[in-house]
């Protein structure tokens, strides 16, 4: 009975229990993967985002021969469109740039990533420019505006185009080399040199000069280089309307014809070498030069400017008309008047002459 009579035993309270401790390795452990999905993240951003902006425009950037890792970037971050400029050097120096270095110029596109600029500048893949050259009279000109183009000193191509030998290579001398350039837009590297751009030039020439075209100024009595300069000045002579270029050829066609000088005002003003007299007195028309058709008959030695394809092909498709003079209409429309004997040309030229002196155009 006593051992039923036993209360029950009271149970020992409970320890609490300690909370575990976080290993170091642990908190190591999330580090890295914090860090490592960070980096992953930037290293995304890095190659895969888009770090140009232009805005739609077309930018180059052009790296000159030579050019060091720091002036190539350099030449970038003065276009002033590369979004973030770090992640562009850090993608450089992890794809070798600074060692790659090449010339070249290339375009910057709208939505570039770091990684397609620089595959683009490291693997030398540059844009070609889009030559043209137009409005030029004299080979320092040229020079000028082909410089623009290549990378090339004006005084480079200068030198080539003055050089005896070089241009004697190329079929012409120092003063018909400029018949050689017939104006027209080419495509070229920037990094061409100018030797070869040269040749380039002189390729083109001869595929301009189909065997129509050398048929056809056999049958107006000139040479290729005669048709050029003959274009020239048709062209200095008409330089707005060129429908009326043809009519204009043949003028000039019919005195060399009748052994006539061809006493164009544009060989003057050349020989005189003022671009910008607008009236040709009697003072200009005796400057000694074998340019000025006045003292001279026949061709001058060279061309007074590089005449579009339009006058040369007026040149070799003339119209075939008795007109022997021209003036300007005393319109001002840009065209002219023709006659076939010279008082008909005197009244013609009296009644413009007036109207220049009503607008006081004296020189």
């Amino acid at each position: 009975m006593s051992e039923l009579n036993t209360p029950p035993a009271s149970p020992s309270p409970r320890r609490p229990r300690k909370p575990r401790k976080t290993s170091k390795w642990t908190y190591a452990l999330v580090l890295v993967m914090f860090l490592f999905v960070c980096f992953s993240y930037y290293a995304y951003q890095i190659v895969y985002t888009a770090n140009v902006e232009v805005k739609g425009e077309p930018v180059y950037v052009l790296i000159p021969r030579g050019a060091t890792y720091e002036q190539a970037m350099d030449s970038i971050d003065a276009k002033k469109v590369v979004i973030d400029r770090l992640s562009l050097r850090f993608m450089a120096k992890l794809m070798d740039y600074p060692e790659l270095v090449k010339p070249g110029r290339y375009e910057l596109k709208d939505g570039m990533t770091n990684y397609k600029l620089i595959a683009k500048l490291r693997s030398g893949d540059q844009d070609p420019v889009k030559l043209t050259y137009t409005n030029v009279r004299l080979k320092k000109d040229l020079a000028q505006k082909l410089s623009t183009f290549i990378d090339a000193s004006p005084s480079q191509i200068d030198s080539l185009l003055n050089s005896p030998s070089f241009t004697k290579k190329l079929g012409f001398d120092t003063t018909t080399i400029l018949t050689m350039f017939i104006p027209n837009t080419y495509e070229m590297y920037w990094t061409t040199p100018a030797t070869e751009m040269m040749e380039r030039m002189k390729k083109e020439y001869d595929n301009f000069w189909t065997a129509e075209r050398e048929a056809k100024a056999q049958d107006v009595g000139l040479s290729k280089v005669e048709v050029s300069i003959l274009a020239s000045i048709v062209q200095a002579e008409q330089s707005v309307h060129a429908d009326e270029r043809p009519r204009i050829a043949g003028v000039y066609l019919n005195r060399l014809q009748r052994g006539m000088a061809l006493q164009a005002d544009p060989t003057v003003v050349y020989a005189v070498g003022d671009f910008s007299i607008r009236r040709v007195l009697n003072v200009h028309l005796r400057t000694p030069s074998p340019y000025n058709t006045y003292l001279n008959k026949g061709l001058p030695p060279g061309p007074i400017n590089l005449p579009a394809i339009s006058s040369i092909n007026a040149v070799l498709n003339p119209e075939q008309h008795e007109y022997l003079y021209f003036c300007a209409k005393e319109d001002f429309s840009g065209y002219h008047a023709f006659a076939a004997t010279e008082a008909e040309h005197r009244r013609n030229a009296a009644r413009f002459h007036a109207a220049m002196n009503q607008r006081n155009i004296m020189k």
